[in-house]
C-alpha cells in the first residue's frame, strides 16, 4: 500500500502529467503567439531587472508548475514554524554569547541593534521574510526533498515580480490549458502582497497607530535591482485605497519625533535597506536618524530583529547543544529533516552531519562533492561555490580565503536542486522542452504562505544572476491513487 505522502506526492505527479499533456497539444504557432503576449505583459506589467540604470526584462517561464492544497498546507507549517524560531534569535544574540559568536554584527551595527531593541518588540515582532528551499512536488517523497537553504529576513525580491507573473499566465496560458482540459483547475496560490499587506495592518493595530500613510524605503535611485516598490505602491493604493509612498532614507525627516515623507508623518516603513546599508549612508553625510526613529519606535518592517539575517542561523538550529538549549522537540525534528546542515568555516572541531564531531576544515576539504562553500551575508547568489562544480585545487584554494576572510563564510550540505523542463522557443519558433533548476522561496505568516519560485540553467538559481520566474499554481488532484496489494 502507499502511504499517505507517497500517494500525495504521485498525485501531483499526476495534476502536473495533465497540464504537460495539455500544454504539448498546443501547436508551436500558436504558441509563439502566447510567448509574445506573455512578453508584452510583462513588460507592460513592469517585470524588469535594473542594471546600471537599464531595464532587462526578467523571463517567465510559460509553463507552470503545480502544487496540491495538502502540500501547501505542509509547507505552511515548516515555514512558519522557521520564521518563528527566525524571529527568536535577537532575544537569543543578546542573552547567549555562543549564539552571538556565530551571528556576530559588527560593532557599529550591534549600537544600532542594541538601541533599537526596545521591549516593545517583544510582544510585536513584525519580519516578513522568504525562506529560501529546495523541493521536489512531484516526487513520492517529495516531503523528502524539502530542505531550506536560506533565510531572508528583510527586504525580499518577488514581492512585485511573482505575483504579477501568475496574473499574467492566470490571463494568457491557463485559458489555453483549460480548452484542452475542460475539468482541469488551476488557481493562483496565496499573493505576497496581500500576505504583506495583511501583516502591515495587523501590526498597526498592534502599536495603535492608523493606517494613513505607509512608506516603502529603498535605494530609490541606485538604478539596480528588481523594480519593485513604485510598482508595490500603485497596487496598494488601487486595490486598498491606501496612502502609500515610495521614499529613499534621504528623503525623510524628522519633526516633533515623527518621521515624515512629502510633509506628511509616516505610520510605518517597510524596508529595502539593512543597517550596514544605513551606517553606510550616515558616513557619506546622509541623515538616517530618521530610519533609527523608526526601528526605535517599531514601526518598521522587517524590524531590528531580521539584521540577524545571515546564513549561519542554519548552524543555530542545526547545532545538537544550542537547538536542545532553545528549541522544543517538535522544532527540533523539523530542523532535522529539513534544514541544511551549515556551519561558519573556522579552524575548530563541531559536530558533522553524521552526529560525530570532527575537524571541520578537513571535513570540508575531504567532502567537496557533497558540500557548498558560500560567503555568509551576501546575496543574489553572490560567490557560491558549489563543490561538485569545481576541482579539488580551486576548492582549497575557495576554503583558504573563506578561513581568511573577515567577512565569515559558512559550509553547507549539498541537496539535490530540482531539476524541471520548460518550453523555450527557438530562432524559428519551435518549441522545446529544457532543462531548468528551480528554486522556491516560501513567505509565511499566520494568514498562510505564497510561494515564489525562480528556474535556472545555471546550479545558481536567482534572478540577480539572470534567472527566471517560474509560477506555482494550486491545482486538484485526480482521482485516489491505488499502490500494489
Amino acid at each position: 500500500m502507499l502511504t499517505p505522502a507517497e500517494e500525495l506526492g504521485l498525485s501531483g505527479l499526476s495534476l502536473a502529467s495533465r497540464v504537460r499533456k495539455s500544454f504539448f497539444r498546443i501547436t508551436d504557432a500558436r504558441l509563439a503567439k502566447l510567448a509574445e503576449r506573455v512578453r508584452d505583459e510583462s513588460k507592460k506589467r513592469k517585470l524588469v531587472y535594473l542594471r546600471d540604470g537599464q531595464e532587462e526584462s526578467i523571463n517567465t517561464m510559460l509553463l507552470p508548475m503545480t502544487v496540491l492544497p495538502d502540500q501547501i498546507a505542509y509547507l505552511h507549517h515548516v515555514a512558519l514554524t522557521i520564521q518563528n524560531a527566525l524571529k527568536r534569535l535577537a532575544e537569543l544574540y543578546l542573552e547567549d554569547a555562543a549564539v552571538r559568536e556565530l551571528l556576530r554584527l559588527s560593532p557599529a551595527e550591534e549600537d544600532w541593534f542594541r538601541e533599537c531593541m526596545t521591549p516593545s518588540l517583544g510582544d510585536h515582532n513584525p519580519i516578513f521574510g522568504r525562506l529560501d528551499a529546495l523541493v521536489d512536488f512531484i516526487s513520492p517523497m517529495w516531503k523528502e526533498t524539502l530542505k531550506f537553504v536560506e533565510p531572508n529576513m528583510s527586504g525580499i525580491g518577488g514581492l512585485h515580480m511573482l505575483p504579477t507573473a501568475g496574473e499574467i499566465l492566470a490571463e494568457v496560458i491557463v485559458p489555453v490549458l483549460k480548452e484542452k482540459e475542460p475539468d482541469l483547475q488551476l488557481e493562483l496560490t496565496r499573493d505576497i502582497r496581500e500576505l504583506l499587506m495583511q501583516e502591515i495592518l495587523e501590526h498597526l493595530q498592534a502599536i495603535g497607530r492608523p493606517a494613513a500613510h505607509i512608506c516603502f524605503i529603498e535605494p530609490k535611485y541606485s538604478g539596480h535591482g528588481p523594480e519593485e516598490q513604485e510598482a508595490l505602491a500603485g497596487y496598494y493604493h488601487e486595490r486598498h485605497g491606501l496612502k502609500i509612498s515610495h521614499a529613499d532614507p534621504a528623503e525623510l525627516t524628522l519633526q516633533d519625533g515623527e518621521v515624515h515623507y512629502g510633509g506628511a508623518a509616516i505610520d510605518i516603513g517597510y524596508r529595502d535597506y539593512s543597517v550596514l546599508d544605513l551606517i553606510q549612508l550616515q558616513s557619506e553625510g546622509i541623515n538616517v536618524e530618521p530610519m533609527k526613529t523608526l526601528f526605535r519606535q517599531n514601526r518598521m518592517i522587517s524590524s531590528i530583529a531580521a539584521e540577524i539575517d545571515q546564513k549561519s542561523c542554519w548552524e543555530v538550529f542545526t547545532d545538537p547543544k544550542l537547538s536542545k538549549k532553545y528549541f522544543s522537540a517538535d522544532e527540533r525534528q523539523l530542523f532535522r529533516r529539513h534544514i541544511l546542515w551549515t556551519r561558519v568555516v573556522s579552524d575548530r572541531k563541531t559536530t558533522l552531519p553524521d552526529g560525530q564531531a570532527a575537524d571541520l576544515l578537513e571535513h570540508i576539504r575531504k567532502e567537496r562533492d557533497r558540500l557548498v562553500l558560500k560567503p555568509n551575508r551576501n546575496y543574489g547568489g553572490e560567490g557560491v561555490v558549489i563543490g561538485p562544480a569545481t576541482t579539488q585545487e580551486e576548492w582549497e584554494k575557495t576554503l583558504e580565503k573563506a578561513v581568511a576572510d573577515p567577512e565569515r563564510w559558512v559550509v553547507q550540505q549539498l541537496a539535490n536542486i530540482p531539476v524541471s523542463e520548460f518550453p523555450v522557443l527557438d530562432a524559428n519558433g519551435k518549441a522545446n522542452f529544457e532543462p531548468f533548476y528551480t528554486v522556491m522561496g516560501f513567505a509565511a505568516t499566520n494568514f498562510g504562505v505564497a510561494i515564489l519560485g525562480r528556474a535556472s540553467q545555471k546550479q545558481v538559481v536567482n534572478v540577480a544572476q539572470r534567472g527566471g520566474l517560474c509560477v506555482v499554481m494550486q491545482g486538484r488532484a485526480p482521482s485516489r491513487l491505488q499502490g500494489p496489494s
